[in-house]
């Protein structure tokens, strides 16, 4: 019955989940893969589903089985469901906690962090998200903030109290990652990682978009032969304005321009 649940949920069936519970199937019960229904309406956005299966009873902080999964609340934070986190976190959801301790460890401000989702990492932040926990790489989300050039992100988890001077385990600090890109071509950076990657005959272009927080940034999209969508990357480029935010962070004068 587990199955059946994950399935609907997934698919955002939310009258075939709520007959599920109904019928006796526990919310938390996993597919045979071990991925729980929590998680895959998380991942999905569907913040509707979400709150049947948190109404009846789901554990937030449950963290789904499957290969490739982890928890709702990170699932929801990779890609920016702002509606879905504030669901969990309104559920209880820890929003500290480690997700995959041994592979990331990430938490969802990582995440969130990480793929610029400026809303996510404010919603996070106001229910006391703590800005300076180290994944596996010993990296914080200012961090990884800093290196995708997601100036909007750096400038609010500073505001939050998050420290310039945390190190990784290679022993750089946030602003020595914002420094490699400074005064690149993040278009041609992107061409050649993207290369790298491509199979053969795929064809490769490059966009730019505005992210939430209005940074610009420029998205490499990899093609096969018959023009579906085999990769994408995304960077930012406002690495030369986030050295100049952290170093003066480091020097006690923050100067956030307005």
């Amino acid at each position: 019955m587990g199955d059946e649940l994950v399935t609907a949920a997934a698919i955002g069936d939310a009258g075939e989940v709520r007959r599920l519970l109904g019928g006796g199937v526990a919310p938390d019960a996993p597919d045979e893969d071990g991925s729980t229904a929590l998680y895959r309406a998380a991942v999905h956005g569907d913040a509707g589903v979400v709150r049947i299966l948190l109404g009846a009873g789901a554990d937030p902080d449950v963290e789904s089985g499957g290969d490739t999964d982890g928890l709702p609340l990170c699932g929801a934070a990779v890609w920016g469901h702002a509606e879905v986190v504030t669901a969990l976190l309104d559920a209880g959801a820890d929003p500290d906690r480690i997700e995959d301790a041994e592979r990331s460890a990430m938490t969802a401000l990582h995440w969130a962090a990480s793929n610029e989702h400026l809303t996510v990492v404010n919603a996070l932040l106001d229910r006391g998200a703590a800005p300076d926990v180290s994944d596996v790489a010993g990296r914080t989300p200012l961090s990884h903030a800093a290196e995708r050039g997601a100036t909007a992100v750096v400038r609010t988890l500073l505001d939050h109290g998050a420290s310039p001077a945390h190190a990784d385990r290679e022993g750089r600090l946030p602003v020595d990652l914002a420094r490699r890109h400074a005064g690149r071509d993040i278009e041609s950076e992107l061409r050649a990682q993207a290369a790298e990657h491509a199979p053969p005959g795929a064809r490769i272009t490059v966009r730019r978009e505005e992210s939430e927080g209005g940074d610009v940034r420029m998205v490499a999209e990899v093609r096969d032969g018959e023009g579906e969508l085999r990769s994408e990357r995304r960077l930012g480029t406002g690495h030369a304005e986030i050295v100049r935010l952290l170093e003066a962070a480091a020097s006690g004068h923050p100067g956030h321009p307005g």
